[in-house]
């Protein structure tokens, strides 16, 4: 079955007519429903929160963080970015009893976050993610609209926050790419898998910002059970996701040797073959096109007389 993502970019696939098909399709509501409950437990919020949804569409999910109620931590305040007007338009004129309580911003999420330091709680992404891994033109890669949503987001986020992202892989080649991007922007990452191996199977990237957070503070930093584990509130992605079934580690920022290896620019000679080879792997992660190297790269030429 083909994926929508690989007819046409979002932002021309969800036009008026598939904005309102997806937004009034009961399998799809109930779907997103289910998604968005599961991220929020996984979120694991005690307390009214200011939660950011990326790819928000018609504020299907952010219905769902609106009405979660006192005794659960709620109500929560959100803020949706999506790219589809189209699907902007439809939350606004949705008239089902599920009004949209959020503020939303027609943004593309593959060209960072552009919100201050440290502005929100928590943030979710349901079934949006997989997009940023089609480019459109030569002049974009996947590498670099995932460099920049991950390190935006990163940003954005305070220190203790967690995000979780449903998304839909392609293959295992395009699911390690994405939570290889979000290692390298910082964070603590665990996928969580429902019903694996099944054609309902769920896929959960749960990340951590660091630090520890206010919640686990008055929790004394312990914690049991199946999706709200915090450990000793060191707020480690292992922490997050202790007790939980199915669940891959995805944590390379610590390292046995400590900084053992670590190239400084310091350190290296400008326009060294080393120096020029470490500006471009930097240029990369900024999400820039950079030429490939060669055995030509930092070579000398001759004086030109």
């Amino acid at each position: 079955m083909s994926r929508p993502e690989d007819k046409l970019p979002a932002d021309l696939y969800y036009n008026d007519s598939e904005a309102r098909k997806y937004t009034t399709s009961s399998r799809i509501r109930n779907v997103q429903a289910q998604m968005t409950r599961r991220a929020l437990e996984l979120l694991d919020l005690q307390s009214p929160s200011l939660i950011l949804d990326l790819g928000c569409g018609s504020g299907l999910s952010g219905a769902i963080l609106s009405a979660v109620p006192a005794s659960e931590g709620g109500p929560h305040t959100w803020l949706g970015m999506d790219v589809s007007s189209s699907m902007l338009s439809t939350a606004l004129e949705r008239d089902d009893g599920d009004g949209v309580e959020g503020d939303l911003m027609l943004a593309d999420i593959g060209q960072g976050i552009p919100f201050r330091p440290g502005t929100f709680d928590a943030a979710v992404s349901i079934s949006a993610i997989q997009w940023l891994c089609n480019a459109d033109s030569s002049d974009v890669s996947p590498q670099g609209r995932l460099a920049r949503f991950f390190n935006g987001l990163y940003a954005s986020l305070r220190r203790g926050a967690r995000a979780v992202c449903q998304f839909y892989p392609r293959n295992d080649a395009q699911r390690k790419m994405i939570s290889n991007a979000a290692i390298k922007a910082g964070f603590g990452a665990g996928i969580l898998e429902d019903d694996p191996g099944t054609k309902n199977a769920k896929i959960y990237l749960v990340l951590t910002v660091g630090g520890t957070s206010s919640a686990d503070q008055g929790r004394g930093g312990t914690g049991s059970g199946s999706g709200n584990a915090i450990g000793n509130g060191t707020r480690d992605i292992t922490d997050v996701v202790h007790g939980m079934d199915d669940v891959d580690i995805l944590d390379r920022r610590k390292n046995a040797s400590g900084n053992a290896g670590l190239i400084r620019p310091k350190d290296l000679k400008k326009g060294s073959k080393r120096w020029i080879v470490h500006k471009k792997e930097r240029m990369e992660r900024q999400g820039k096109i950079v030429k490939q190297s060669s055995k030509y790269t930092g070579r000398k030429r001759r004086p030109v007389w």
